[in-house]
């Protein structure tokens, strides 16, 4: 409890926070991270390839029913709904407190939470387009559709999830935005992420305010440089965090 209420109290001190987050942060909601949905699908399918082969570009290209079979089946859950954290991190957008939310998540459940400012280092389910023509399917569109490889209706090509797969970079943009909102914070909020997938991970170094908290089940390389390190699930610590701060 003394965490939380340190945590409260930074946060009323603070009107500059950013949030940076990972799975972790939509696992409380029913999404697991993708490693765990890729061994789930690998023990269901008995499929020979590893998460970082099925999610990457040369594999999308060369196997697209594989990579939309496990996709549709293993990345999407359209009814999964805001966690704690995501609705506390709304909350402190709308007092004007908190600048940016910063994900590596696909999801889309900040921007359900509530959340305007959210910047998607690997994109959006919620996305997609079609490679030959370029135009836009939102998630329904995705689903409604009976082939497993979804094709545009207009002029044919494969429809192709706005997320960034291994093998291709990030939104040159999207990083720009995300250095510029941490390194103007006065608090850096780090969650549900381990720290370790580059170059997003990276992000957090130009950070430099006041206040570093890190909220992460399992350890990072970063835990010994965060001013607040809590050890607990992070829907419910901010939901508590939530309720303290009334």
């Amino acid at each position: 409890m003394d965490q939380l209420q340190t945590l409260a109290s930074w946060i009323k001190d603070c009107d500059n926070i950013v949030f940076f987050g990972g799975a972790g942060t939509s696992t409380e909601s029913g999404i697991p991270d993708f490693r765990s949905a890729a061994g789930l699908y690998q023990t269901q399918h008995n499929s020979p390839y590893p998460p970082e082969v099925m999610l990457s570009r040369t594999f999308f290209m060369s196997s697209p029913d594989i990579f939309f079979d496990f996709y549709r089946s293993k990345m999407i859950h359209p009814d999964a709904r805001p966690n704690g954290a995501h609705l506390l991190l709304a909350e402190l957008e709308r007092q004007g407190k908190l600048k940016a939310v910063i994900t590596q998540n696909i999801d889309g459940l900040h921007q359900l939470a509530g959340s305007q400012k959210v910047l998607e280092l690997h994109g959006s389910i919620h996305r997609n387009y079609c490679m030959d023509c370029s135009r836009y399917y939102g998630l329904e569109q995705l689903l409604s559709t009976t082939e497993i490889v979804p094709r545009c209706p207009e002029c044919g090509g494969i429809i192709k999830p706005d997320v960034v797969l291994y093998e291709e970079e990030l939104d040159h943009s999207v990083l720009v935005s995300s250095v510029e909102v941490i390194a103007d914070a006065d608090m850096l909020m780090i969650g549900g992420t381990s720290l370790t997938v580059q170059p997003a991970a990276s992000l957090v170094t130009y950070f430099r305010g006041k206040r570093t908290v890190l909220l992460n089940g399992d350890p990072t390389p970063f835990d010994d440089q965060a001013d607040l390190l809590i050890t607990d699930r992070i829907g419910k610590v901010l939901g508590s965090v939530k309720d303290l701060l009334g």
